[in-house]
Formats: C-alpha cells, structure tokens, sequence
C-alpha cells in the first residue's frame, strides 16, 4: 500500500512531544525557585547569626577599652587609687558631686559605661594594691545570654 511520509510521521511526532515538554519545564522552574528560595533562607539566617556575633564582640570590645581606661585613670593617681578612693560597687550610682579627681574620674567612666554599653554598669574593687574591675552589659541581641560581664584584675 502507501509507504509512510517520514516527514509528516516527524512533524506530527514533535508536536507531540513539544506539548509534553511544556508542562515539564514548568515544573523544573518551580523546583528550581524552591531550591534558590531555601538557600537564600539559609544565607539570610547565616547573616543573622553573624550580625548577633558581630553585637556581641563589639560591646566585649567596648567593656574591655573602658576597663583599661579606668585602671590606667587609677595609675595616674596611685595613691588615691590604693588608699581605696576609686572603689565603687555595682548598681551604686553616680557621685552626689564630683568634685575631687577620683570622684570625677568615676563618674565618667560610669557616664561611658551607661552610654556605650546596654545597661552598663561597673564595679571596683582593691585589695592589697591588686585592683579588680567588673563590667556588665545587657548582651540579649547578642550571642544569648541575658547579661555579660568582663573582668579585669591587674596590680597598681
């Protein structure tokens, strides 16, 4: 009989296939935005663990300048320093008046304290010429923990 047209079976064959082949591209865009929308979830979470680690050192940073700042204010007046004028205690407020130097030297270094670091706060302590100096800071947008301390202890 007739013998087939090997280019009419083609033409119809690829038709065929092309109406196939829509509806799987499709699906391969799909899956595809998934994929991409999952890794930029996991990039933005990277990002987020970062900025919170970042927080954290820099007022870790912040406690340990303004630790160093008192200590090297305490040097400069040793005498006063040893004879135990620098000690304060923690949560104890500013000066009534800063008048003498040890006085005024607290009560800026507890000014810095409160506005660098998250409710900052200090303490000093000294005991057989060893001066011991604490920091406290809210770190919660930090690494987890609510309060975070930083402790200095050095010889005057």
């Amino acid at each position: 009989m007739f013998a087939p047209d090997p280019v009419t079976e083609r033409s119809s064959s690829l038709g065929r296939n092309k109406r196939r082949q829509c509806g799987f591209s499709m699906i391969e865009v799909l899956i595809s935005i998934v994929v991409l929308a999952i890794g930029l979830l996991g990039i933005a979470g990277l990002q987020l663990s970062s900025l919170k680690g970042t927080d954290s050192a820099n007022y870790r940073s912040t406690a340990t300048m303004l630790s160093y700042d008192i200590v090297d204010k305490m040097h400069a007046n040793r005498a006063l320093a040893l004879a135990g004028s620098y000690s304060i205690a923690m949560a104890a407020g500013l000066p009534a008046s800063p008048t003498t130097i040890q006085d005024v030297d607290i009560a800026n270094w507890l000014t810095a304290l409160d506005t660098y670091l998250p409710s900052g706060d200090g303490s000093i302590t000294i005991a057989n010429g060893v001066v011991t100096v604490t920091v406290q800071w809210d770190d919660s947008r930090g690494e987890g923990s609510t309060t975070e301390s930083f402790q200095l202890s050095t010889a005057l």
